[in-house]
């Protein structure tokens, strides 16, 4: 039977000489399939890379999934790219590769690793699809740059897009449409800057979370096409809120029709075992030595910024890419040639896939989840930095989670596991994470951790948050701990949002809600959040109440503010605390009001600042402190009031 596949190319020389030397980041206009013209007749462009084939096909739905003929061509200049024009292909239609192997006569059928659209799972085939929108978010991509800024806050509402919330009379996720209309009104009222899903690239394996991606250039189809998609993206930017995604270039699963032995030998994948399988997710991890799979994954990062018009990229597990002997016993690594266990190749990775996007994209954020001390993850490369904007504090939300699981009684022995965190706090560019993988996997929900009694827990909860907010960083939480959900996330189910006809429930969103206001009005807890002279300690050592108090502090010297923790069930009456000089402070948030469930010890009247020395300051106040909350005072000059009104 005859070819009838035309010869045809994307690829100039220099794009080769590109992917070959590892520097070609644009890859998804040359790969996969293209739906254009060709000598007046219309069809689709299809290019692959399989440098051990022998042969390439094409087969699909159009041609009852027979691969002889649509043989692909073999590029001359030894790329190892196949390629070709199939007249006739229409958006829609399904396809694989057959990849016939040099190597033992092995024959794979494989999805485009570049296709930007796939079957619904569990169907595997890859989609010719074009991908074509009009966006209408020129405004927030005219001032995104200035949003992204260190001095402006960020809070994230992180969201598995599987579980957010589903149907009541359906057993089915919500799609990309209905998330639209639900999803972005919530995050908009609940005052959070940024949403952050977890993966939506295509994943086989639901229970994965998305995070054993295979399709790095489609978002699932699980919820719709992928203008569904970018409509999803546009709603949000038109409330002024910023898109993060969740991106894996730390490993992938060996799905038959995935990247896993692609043409019968290891393409994507290291082919050293030591470096090529991660044992703890049971899953493949990427040869970082090779250009092609280096140009492959940052390709992936900017095909998101820039066909999606995605704000920022949270590079997960980290941590497994930097180091030779992650989860691995002696005997299982090799060091690199220094003798050391740095993973050389996948830190020279991430060091180019951040200059790679910052360059094309200066206005927008990595963030790195990094649970080491490994040094300047969030400092330029020119500093000798991995390039990130951002990392996760791991450190932080583990000792905060160990402290806040202490019954209060025992607090007075652990305070510094909780002030433990400023030690380190201005190192990097930190965001505080209380993240999906705090609630789940036997964990518990952020409410089932916190001792005491009912009351009790939702007031440690409470004063966990308020710590939180005032804490120097960028914030991040996952969907159901704004509303003290006690069950752990389920993958499959709903947050439970009939919680919010309890008082209880309710009163930690209005303080979530109040507290992403405080966060984004008061310039003091935003715009030296990463810098040492934002923050000062009043007293950290009064161990005996399990009383911390700090200020917070603006550019402006007179704009500052007076936080003040108490993380036992006992009152504290008349504490005086130094201060900076000013007239008075006024109380602009407390986590026991009544409004968020609390016992509503407030303090509703502006507190004389008197010349009364303490901690070694001339000005100093006397406090009412609730019982396990968090008071937020704001200093007052000029005329004292009586009565006061919260800010928010």
């Amino acid at each position: 039977m005859p070819n009838r596949v035309k010869p045809y190319s994307l690829f100039s020389d220099f794009d080769i000489a590109l992917y070959k030397s590892g520097k070609h980041f644009r890859l998804y206009d040359h790969f996969g399939s293209h739906l254009m013209e060709v000598d007046g007749e219309a069809g689709a462009y299809f290019a692959v890379y399989a440098p051990a084939a022998k042969a390439v096909t094409v087969i699909g739905d159009f041609n009852y999934w027979a691969g002889d003929e649509h043989v692909l061509n073999v590029r001359w200049d030894s790329s190892g790219i196949w390629e070709g024009f199939i007249p006739g292909i229409k958006a829609g239609d399904t396809y694989k590769y057959r990849i016939y192997s040099s190597h033992q006569g092995i024959v794979t059928e494989k999805a485009d690793p570049y296709a930007r659209f796939a079957e619904n799972p569990p169907y595997t085939a890859s989609k010719v699809w074009a991908t074509d929108y009009t966006w209408n978010d020129v405004q927030w991509m005219s001032v995104r740059g200035e949003m992204h800024k260190l001095d402006r806050p960020m809070s994230v509402y992180e969201v598995h897009l599987g579980s957010w919330r589903r149907p009541w009379h359906e057993d089915r996720s919500f799609s990309y449409q209905e998330h639209i209309e639900q999803l972005v009104p919530y995050v908009k009222e609940m005052g959070f800057t940024h949403v952050e899903f977890l993966p939506v690239m295509e994943h086989p394996y639901e229970p994965s979370w998305g995070y054993q991606s295979l399709g790095y250039f489609a978002p699932t189809s699980r919820f719709g096409i992928p203008q569904d998609f970018k409509k999803l993206v546009d709603a949000f930017h038109a409330e002024g809120i910023g898109v993060i995604l969740d991106w894996v270039p730390s490993h992938f699963p060996e799905d038959a029709h995935g990247l896993g032995n692609f043409d019968g030998t290891a393409v994507y994948e290291n082919p050293d075992r030591r470096k090529g399988y991660h044992p703890d997710w049971k899953s493949l991890i990427f040869n970082y030595e090779r250009n092609e799979v280096r140009s492959f994954l940052i390709s992936s990062a900017l095909y998101w910024l820039d066909h999606y018009h995605i704000d920022g990229l949270r590079v997960d597990a980290v941590a497994s890419m930097l180091y030779l002997d992650y989860s691995r016993q002696h005997g299982e690594w090799e060091p690199n040639i220094h003798g050391g266990n740095e993973n050389l190749a996948a830190i020279s990775f991430l060091k180019d896939f951040n200059l790679a996007v910052y360059s094309a994209f200066p206005d927008v954020q990595t963030i790195a989840e990094e649970s080491t001390s490994f040094a300047r993850v969030s400092r330029p490369v020119y500093l000798g930095g991995l390039g990130f904007g951002k990392k996760w504090m791991m450190g932080w939300m583990n000792d905060t989670l160990s402290y806040f699981k202490t019954d209060p009684f025992y607090r007075r022995y652990h305070q510094n596991t909780l002030t433990f965190s400023m030690v380190y706090a201005f190192t990097e560019n930190f965001t505080l994470p209380f993240s999906h993988d705090e609630v789940v996997h036997g964990k518990s929900s952020l409410i089932g951790k916190m001792p005491g009694d009912y009351w009790q827990q939702f007031a440690n909860l409470r004063s966990m948050f308020g710590y939180m907010y005032t804490h120097p960083g960028s914030k991040l939480l996952f969907m159901g701990g704004e509303i003290a959900q006690f069950r752990e996330w389920k993958f499959d189910g709903s947050v439970d949002w009939p919680l919010l006809s309890e008082y209880s429930h309710l009163g930690v969103q209005n303080l979530i809600k109040d507290l992403n206001a405080l966060y984004r009005h008061e310039p003091a807890l935003h715009q030296n959040q990463y810098k040492s002279e934002g923050f000062e300690w009043i007293d950290c050592n009064d161990v005996d109440s399990s009383v911390i108090s700090f200020i917070r502090k603006a550019e402006d010297p007179k704009d500052f503010l007076v936080i003040v923790c108490n993380f036992t069930p006992v009152p504290r009456n008349g504490y005086r605390l130094g201060c900076p000089p000013c007239d008075a402070l006024h109380e602009i948030l407390n986590s026991d009001d009544k409004r968020y469930w609390g016992s509503g010890a407030i303090n509703d009247k502006d507190i004389l600042v008197t010349t009364e020395p303490k901690h070694f300051r001339l000005n100093s106040f006397e406090l009412n402190i609730p019982p396990l909350g968090v008071s937020v005072l704001r200093p007052v000059y000029g005329e004292v009031k009586i009565t006061t009104e919260s800010s928010i």
